[in-house]
């Protein structure tokens, strides 16, 4: 079971993109390979090919391997519901929302499922790129683990931590995991990597050696900061820059404080014509052409904390303006009249009083829908390659104005005057022909950009960057 594990010293280190870049990188050698991530906790997921959801950052490694999702290579996604409690994702399927205490005792009963997915994986490719989650230095968190250090035992996989320069004190990172690891699990690292680098690699040689003098690991190479590496979907919302471009269309994003899936908005932050900002707790949604209210994890959460930073003050002025508001998934279900939850499927049982700018209502369900999709926008009459991850029903007089047809089916809601928009499909933007027509509609000057050519020239340069910096022969060597 050909495998290599990549580790990190703490979250936010590299280690999502540095996995696609190997994965693209050992495609590009003729391996036939796939990524693996025993378990993710993030509200941006992917729906895949056999009908369930994955961390999204999977999703791209898959990708960069040349192959569609799979439920397989993220067994166990955790999905943040409120501050401390999750809903359980196995296998693709929702098994359970638990509070993160309960969480160690349901652990003992992943790690069969966890393995059931590698050892298809590892069947069904030549090697197999695993990535780790955290941090192995937690180790208050290492009984009954199946994120690092207890997968990679129960797997024999050998393990490469990886270490951010850029956020300081790299070599502490790496030798003070040394030093608080069980010695059975330090064993298990075959060697590390310095991620993020900035400037003059050779000032850093000395403290490179001594790196490995005091954890007796192998380096495998410091890999210098991508530059590139925003054109790339984000896992987390922290690393989407505030404000991306100056193009002349302003558009406004407010960051729920459970938003998910919100790559939606990366092919618009790419576009040459647009000046995106990321609205943040606490300051005001400035003025623009077009706000998009993204989705939730928790809507009527969401549409609580929406309110306490007074944005829905923003938007109304906003549309007493004649601005345009898009609202995708959650946001959608913001925008209408009421959301009721009656089992408490989201949170307490309980009915919200929507922002009230469509004539819609929307009724939480224990059916979750998980497709991907091709619609017909209407306005346009373009064709949107997406895909749908929701719960909850959606109805009222404005969904005769659907923003959009699957098939027979209508989708979403547009309000009389036709400024304010709603829709379950996310990825909507990734189709170039439609965001194209979506900003001229909005003013915007029209833009040749292929968002998934651009997808793939990254990832290429990735890998290439990649094979430039890092020993990959040795690298790849260490799979068993």
């Amino acid at each position: 079971m050909p495998a290599i594990m990549i580790q990190g010293t703490g979250s936010n280190v590299g280690k999502s993109l540095l996995v696609a870049g190997l994965c693209r990188a050992a495609k590009l050698r003729g391996l036939s390979v796939a990524p693996f991530k025993p378990q993710n906790m993030s509200n941006n997921a992917a729906v895949t090919i056999d009908g369930g959801e994955i961390g999204r950052a999977q999703a791209l490694q898959a990708r960069a391997s040349g192959l569609d999702p799979h439920t397989d290579m993220n067994p166990v996604l955790l999905k943040p519901e409120s501050e401390t409690g999750s809903q359980v994702v196995v296998q693709g399927h929702r098994i359970a929302t638990v509070k993160a205490h309960d969480y160690a005792a349901l652990k003992p009963s992943l790690m069969a499922p966890v393995l059931d997915s590698f050892h298809r994986l590892s069947t069904a490719h030549e090697l197999v790129i695993v990535e780790g989650a955290g941090s192995p230095s937690e180790v208050n968190l290492r009984t009954n683990d199946i994120a690092n250090m207890g997968f990679s035992r129960a797997s024999d996989t050998p393990v490469i931590l990886v270490g951010d320069i850029d956020r300081g004190g790299v070599i502490a990172q790496i030798v003070g995991t040394k030093a608080v690891l069980d010695p059975t699990d330090s064993d298990m690292i075959a060697g590390f990597i310095i991620n993020k680098f900035r400037g003059d690699v050779s000032l850093f040689e000395e403290g490179y050696r001594l790196i490995e003098t005091l954890t007796s690991w192998r380096g495998f190479g410091t890999l210098p900061f991508f530059a590139d590496s925003f054109r790339l979907p984000s896992e987390d919302a922290l690393d989407i820059p505030r404000i991306n471009g100056t193009g002349a269309t302003r558009i406004a994003v407010p960051v729920l404080s459970r938003i998910a899936n919100f790559d939606d908005i990366d092919p618009l932050a790419q576009e040459p014509g647009v000046s995106l900002t990321m609205v943040h707790a606490g300051e005001p949604i400035p003025q623009a052409d077009l706000i998009i209210i993204p989705g939730s994890k928790s809507t009527r959460a969401d549409l609580a904390y929406l309110r306490t930073q007074g944005w829905d003050i923003d938007i109304a002025a906003h549309i007493r303006r004649g601005g345009y508001v898009l609202g995708i998934c959650g946001g959608y279900q913001m925008l209408g009249q009421t959301i009721d939850d009656p089992e408490g499927i989201e949170g307490p049982a309980g009915r919200t009083q929507g922002l009230g700018h469509i004539n819609v209502t929307t009724t939480m369900t224990g059916n979750k829908r998980l497709t991907r999709t091709q619609a017909l926008h209407m306005q346009s009459g373009l064709t949107i390659d997406g895909y749908e991850i929701h719960i909850g029903r959606t109805t009222g007089p404005d969904c005769t104005r659907p923003f959009a047809t699957i098939g027979t089916t209508p989708d979403g809601a547009i309000s009389a005057n036709g400024h304010i928009m709603g829709s379950y499909l996310h990825g909507m933007f990734a189709s170039d022909q439609f965001r194209a027509a979506f900003l001229a509609s909005l003013g915007a000057a029209s833009s040749t950009l292929s968002y998934d050519k651009k997808i793939e020239e990254t990832l290429d340069a990735l890998a290439a960057h990649i094979e430039g910096h890092l020993d990959l022969t040795g690298i790849l060597a260490l799979a068993r």
